[in-house]
């Protein structure tokens, strides 16, 4: 969810349109609990452990056909507040002001997971080191340590669906990825947002305080997210969550009520203290004067345009004398303080209001907050290692069913751009799955949705393992049905689609 009042909507007209090449060569944090999340409710009922299988082909086609170095990142313990959003989903309309959160060090601070997704979870996770990526614990949530990671430069962008990447830090934000498509996808900058709705970090905690988040869903009732971003530019960066506390303790308003400093509460006034006595105006003309003293003689407004009478005024017509643009400025100021007026009384009349919780899970978060699965210490140093071919072949052999020359095939197209990868750097003879084969020749460039891509020939020089060419049984092309009728209901890194040893790689990947 992230920001509730259908915050991606107003960030829309700022998202760049980027296309596979945006990808290449960049560190892309993945929120695993997102994906697994999204397989479990596309791919349910159709293929056996669906969490594993596109987890595989999904690493497989971002490390290969995008040129991304993913880095997975695990969710720690969730926070008592997220845990209470999560059983508000499940009873709404329902008071849950007298539910007991308990409070307390370590695991009883939090509701876990369920076994079934914790061992959805330890499973992906098994995977992926075996594949060599990088995985990381977060102490708390998984899409908090991605944009922690992103702010501090570690990687160079998050994938993720939760908007509240933003108010973590997040600088570059990838919503959703079309791998077949030659459409482009949405990438949205944070640098973006701040010179087009004029809004930085501070600005959306403070909005995801008024309409809600993950940690309260609620927010403050009756005000929705247009209201929210016009009220929230009306203070600097550094003083809204400062304001908002004063709003929740009814002193805001209360200094809205004392005409003596209406300026010192962040309104705009008008320094106006004269009496609000509007002159007479001409009903023929619409200017200052009387209508008998303009039939004689035009006024000095008509008389500008050289006629000898007043001209009758247009539909729509405002005069900009000076005592009209006074009267209009007062009005306007005092629509807007009256306005302001009914946000904070809305405010102040919300419990506890803002919470200092969500404020510093939002803002609070420190380097030291994970721990390196892989390498079993926390260090932001990461690293990506060649997959444990026989190791990956066992573990989809056992979870999967699948016969190792059809995991060869299609693990193929990972190891090859390994293998140029190198080549690129430091030009070796080598040869790829128990030197079986070995790079034959870049023979031409290929045009596949929209993109280039070198299609290379690999040559056989030694014995085959399990063949790698051979046939597919009939279990795997059951499977590879099941997935593309799937395919149409997910917005995924879909299967490789590289099942022959004349393999295709993005152009420009070395």
């Amino acid at each position: 969810m992230g920001v509730g009042g259908n915050f991606w909507s107003s960030l829309k007209p700022y998202a760049r349109r980027e296309d596979l090449d945006f990808l290449r060569n960049k560190r892309v944090a993945i929120d695993l609990s997102f994906w697994i999340v999204q397989q479990e409710t596309a791919l349910r009922n159709r293929a056996s452990n669906p969490h594993i299988r596109l987890t595989f082909f999904r690493t497989v086609n971002l490390f290969s056909k995008f040129g991304a170095y993913p880095v997975f990142v695990v969710d720690g313990l969730p926070s008592p507040l997220k845990a209470r959003a999560r059983i508000q989903r499940f009873f709404r309309g329902i008071d849950l002001g007298n539910l007991r959160v308990v409070e307390g060090d370590g695991d009883c601070a939090s509701v876990e997971r369920n076994e079934v997704f914790r061992k959805c979870v330890r499973e992906c996770v098994e995977l992926l080191q075996i594949l060599g990526m990088p995985v990381l614990k977060a102490a708390s949530e998984a899409e908090a340590l991605c944009a922690q990671l992103n702010n501090e430069g570690h990687v160079d962008a998050v994938f993720t669906s939760d908007s509240d990447a933003f108010l973590y830090g997040a600088k570059c934000v990838i919503k959703c990825l079309h791998p077949n498509s030659k459409d482009p996808f949405e990438c949205y900058h944070m640098s973006d947002i701040e010179a087009g709705l004029g809004l930085k970090r501070m600005h959306l905690v403070a909005i995801s305080l008024l309409v809600g988040n993950d940690h309260d869903m609620n927010g403050v009732p009756g005000i929705g997210i247009e209201t929210a971003l016009s009220f929230v530019r009306m203070f600097p960066e550094e003083d809204i969550l400062n304001r908002l506390h004063e709003m929740g303790k009814g002193e805001f308003l209360l200094s809205l009520n004392d005409d003596k400093s209406p300026s010192s509460s962040g309104i705009p006034s008008s320094n106006d203290n004269s009496p609000k006595t509007k002159s007479p105006h001409c009903s023929h003309c619409g200017h200052p004067g009387s209508k008998r003293a303009h039939l004689k003689v035009a006024c000095e407004y008509c008389c500008v345009s050289g006629n000898e009478n007043c001209l009758k005024k247009a539909v729509g017509f405002r005069c900009e004398c000076p005592s009209c643009i006074k009267d209009r400025s007062s009005k306007a100021h005092d629509k807007q303080e009256n306005w302001i007026r009914s946000i904070c009384s809305k405010i102040s009349v919300k419990k506890d209001f803002p919470n200092d919780e969500i404020i510093k899970m939002y803002l609070g978060h420190d380097q030291d907050d994970f721990t390196d699965l892989c390498a079993g210490d926390k260090s932001p140093c990461l690293s990506w290692r060649s997959p444990d071919v026989e190791t990956v072949i066992d573990f989809l052999g056992y979870h999967q069913h699948w016969d190792p020359s059809y995991v060869r095939q299609r693990i193929l197209p990972m190891l090859s751009t390994i293998f140029l990868r190198e080549m690129a750097s430091n030009p070796t003879e080598g040869s790829l799955l128990h030197e079986q084969y070995e790079f034959n020749s870049i023979q031409r460039v290929k045009i596949r949705y929209g993109h280039p891509f070198y299609l290379v020939s690999w040559r056989r020089v030694g014995p085959a393992v399990g063949s790698v060419c051979s046939p597919v049984q009939n279990e795997q092309v059951t499977q590879q049905k099941e997935f593309m009728e799937a395919h149409e209901q997910i917005d995924s890194l879909d299967e490789a689609d590289v099942p022959e040893i004349l393999s295709m790689m993005a152009a420009g990947f070395c």
